[in-house]
C-alpha cells in the first residue's frame, strides 16, 4: 500500500505518465538541442511526467534574514550555503516543488538544486567557459535523478554529477560548491545573521508539506528500472564523497569516522523530507558533515547524502562501506 500511495501522489503532482525515451518526439519539443552530441545512451533518459518546466526553476528568488523566519520547524532540513562568509539557507519545504533556484551569492552566480526521487542536495557554480548559465528542469529522468537544462543552449545536465550529457556542452562538467544538508535549528544557531529562501507567493504550492509520502521507506524506488546494490536496501542513505561512499547507519553507530584525510560525523535532528506527509513530521535520520583535513584545519568538502541505488548507478566500480 505503501508504494501505491508515493505513486499515486507523485503522479498527482506531475500530472502525467511516466513513458521512455522518445528521441523523435523530444526533437519538437527541443528544437534548440543538439540530440547527435550525446556521452550517455538516449535510451537510458525517460520522461518522468511534466513537461519542460513544469515543475518551476526559481529564477528571483527572495530572502528574509535567520530572525524573521517563524513558519521552519527545528527539525526541517535545509541546504545550506556559504560563499566568502555569506551564508544561505534554502529549505527543501521550497526546493522539493522547484528543485533548482538560480541565485548569486558573494558576487558567484550559483545553482540550488534538490532532485527527491533521489535526495540529492547539490550545488553548483554556474560559470563555464566565461558564460553565465541559467538552469531548469527538463522533465527527463535518468536513472531515477533530475535532468536539468541550461537555458543559453538547452544542453541537458545530469544533476546528480554535473555533467552535461546531452547537447552543445555533453561533457562538459560544473564544479560543485561545499553545501550542508543540515536541520534548521543547527543552521539558525550557526548563522544567525545569514538570509533564508522564502516563497514568491507561499499560496502557488502547498509548501511544507510532501508529495512523496513513505518515499525513504520503499522496497523499491519510483521511476528506476536499474541495477540496486546488494546487501543494502536500495533506499538506505549513503555518505558519497567521489567514488567512495559509507552507509548512513554505519556512520549513526560510529557518530564520527576517519577515512584518510576526511573526517565524516552524524548527529540526529533532521526531519526526513520524504517520509511523513509534513516534512517537519519525517522520522529523524540525522544530519551529516564531511570535511578534509588541510592546513591543520577542517574543512567542509563536496558529498552527496543519497540513496544506495543512486551511488549503485552513477558509481558502479565504487566502494560502499556498509
Amino acid at each position: 500500500m505503501r508504494t501505491l500511495q508515493i505513486v499515486s501522489l507523485v503522479m498527482l503532482v506531475f500530472a502525467g505518465p511516466p513513458a521512455g525515451a522518445n528521441p523523435a518526439r523530444w526533437t519538437h519539443e527541443w528544437p534548440q538541442t543538439d540530440f547527435e552530441s550525446a556521452v550517455v545512451e538516449l535510451d537510458e533518459i525517460r520522461d518522468g511526467g511534466p513537461p519542460k518546466d513544469g515543475i518551476p526553476a526559481i529564477d528571483d528568488p527572495r530572502f528574509q534574514p535567520v530572525a524573521e523566519i517563524h513558519d521552519l520547524a527545528d527539525a526541517e532540513p535545509v541546504i545550506s550555503l556559504t560563499v566568502s562568509g555569506k551564508s544561505r539557507a534554502y529549505p527543501l519545504r521550497i526546493l522539493t516543488w522547484h528543485e533548482i533556484v538560480n541565485d548569486v551569492i558573494a558576487g558567484v552566480p550559483v545553482a540550488v538544486t534538490y532532485c527527491p526521487l533521489c535526495n540529492a542536495a547539490i550545488v553548483f557554480d554556474r560559470r563555464l567557459n566565461g558564460a553565465v548559465l541559467d538552469f531548469g528542469t527538463t522533465g527527463k529522468l535518468r536513472h531515477s535523478d533530475l535532468v536539468m537544462y541550461d537555458r543559453q543552449t538547452e544542453s541537458w545536465w545530469q544533476q546528480y554529477s554535473g555533467e552535461a550529457i546531452v547537447g552543445r556542452y555533453a561533457g562538459r562538467a560544473l564544479e560543485m560548491l561545499p553545501a550542508r544538508l543540515e536541520p534548521w535549528a543547527d543552521f539558525r544557531a550557526r548563522s544567525p545573521d545569514a538570509l533564508v529562501l522564502v516563497p514568491e507567493d507561499p499560496d502557488a504550492r502547498p509548501y511544507g508539506a510532501n508529495p512523496y509520502v513513505g518515499y525513504d521507506s520503499a522496497a523499491m524506488p519510483f521511476l528506476y528500472d536499474g541495477e540496486v546494490p546488494s546487501g543494502i536496501a536500495p533506499l538506505a542513505r549513503v555518505v558519497v564523497v567521489d567514488e567512495e561512499a559509507w552507509s548512513l547507519e554505519l556512520l549513526r553507530k560510529a557518530g564520527r569516522m576517519e577515512a584518510g584525510d576526511l573526517v565524516l560525523s552524524w548527529r540526529p535532528g533532521q526531519a526526513s523530507a520524504l517520509d511523513a506527509p509534513r516534512i517537519a513530521d519525517g522520522r529523524d535520520v540525522g544530519s551529516v558533515i564531511v570535511q578534509r583535513r588541510r592546513d591543520g584545519r577542517l574543512e567542509d568538502v563536496v558529498h552527496h547524502v543519497t540513496f544506495a541505488f543512486v551511488f549503485n548507478a552513477f558509481e558502479p566500480e565504487g566502494t560502499l562501506h556498509r
